[in-house]
């Protein structure tokens, strides 16, 4: 076991030709300590389906280094399960077969009992082809295959977005408290905060291609204050992600380099205050703790 889950430096991937190409990702560097509930979020196309193929060996990196659980990604597919959007699974096998199929393949470290009931809680009919169920039950069978397998390390890509409320948050509990059980590292990606928020501990904020934030929830949120004062007050030598003047009275995210003036009212901000003044002030300088170290690629 590894102390670090995930880390990359430098890290990029691009598709398209040398003449025209596209960056997905660019320079992208932080570090994910093992054993985090992780929220990856940002914009639709921001690169966060492309992190996740890069971590589980899909996708080869372009520029930088990756490191998965140690080690490359290739050599630590044995140790990660990963659940992409379009959950590609057999259509001419039944559920119970599926299962069977994950148990062959992943034996010695298989799990029936979290596998059958993740499947038994969406009362699934283990005869059910594959085919034949719809978007919710196939996320069902494909994260029961994931969970079997006893992962080290578990990547998600939207995994939840065609499940109804209700069986959204009690999948989330399954998932979660078994993670919490094991020490499973989890990384879940969506463009909808309020989705992971309260379930996870770690953020990685993905934007434009990088990484804006990167760091335990409740130390990124506490690294900033919100701060109305003076607009005739200058806002040196604080780190400004976001102001806006109205008046006489200024507003800003700050990320605090010494005391406030004492004439400032200050507050604290919620995670998604934070999240979404980063979004909308992308020079802003990014904020990543732990740092990335140097990743042989």
């Amino acid at each position: 076991m590894t102390d670090t889950a995930l880390e990359a430096t430098g890290l990029g991937r691009k598709f398209g030709g040398r003449l025209r190409h596209t960056w997905a990702l660019r320079d992208c560097s932080f570090r994910l300590p093992a054993g985090r509930i992780c929220a990856l979020v940002g914009p639709n196309g921001a690169g966060k389906s492309t992190l996740l193929a890069l971590a589980a060996g899909l996708l080869r990196p372009t520029e930088g280094g990756l490191r998965v659980l140690g080690t490359q990604p290739g050599t630590a597919r044995g140790n990660l399960a990963y659940v992409g959007q379009d959950k590609p699974l057999l259509p001419q096998l039944t559920v119970a077969e599926t299962l069977r199929l994950g148990r062959e393949l992943n034996r010695g470290r298989w799990d029936d009992t979290i596998a059958d009931q993740v499947v038994r809680d969406g009362e699934l009919d283990p005869a059910a082809l594959v085919r034949t169920l719809s978007g919710g039950r196939r996320t069902r069978v494909a994260l029961a295959l994931a969970l079997g397998k006893r992962p080290e390390l578990l990547l998600l890509d939207e995994p939840m977005a065609d499940l109804d409320p209700l069986a959204r948050r009690r999948l989330m509990g399954t998932l979660l408290a078994d993670a919490a059980e094991r020490g499973t590292t989890v990384v879940m990606s969506s463009h909808i905060l309020t989705e992971l928020e309260g379930t996870c501990d770690h953020l990685l904020l993905v934007d434009r291609g990088r990484v804006r934030l990167g760091g335990a929830i409740d130390e990124v949120v506490a690294a900033h204050t919100l701060v109305t004062g003076p607009a005739t007050v200058g806002l040196d030598p604080h780190t400004v992600v976001e102001s806006r003047t109205t008046g006489r009275q200024l507003t800003a995210l700050v990320r605090p380099e010494g005391p406030l003036p004492a004439d400032w009212q200050t507050m604290e901000p919620s995670l998604e205050e934070v999240v979404l003044a980063h979004l909308r002030s992308p020079d802003a300088p990014a904020l990543l703790n732990p740092p990335a170290e140097e990743v042989v690629a």
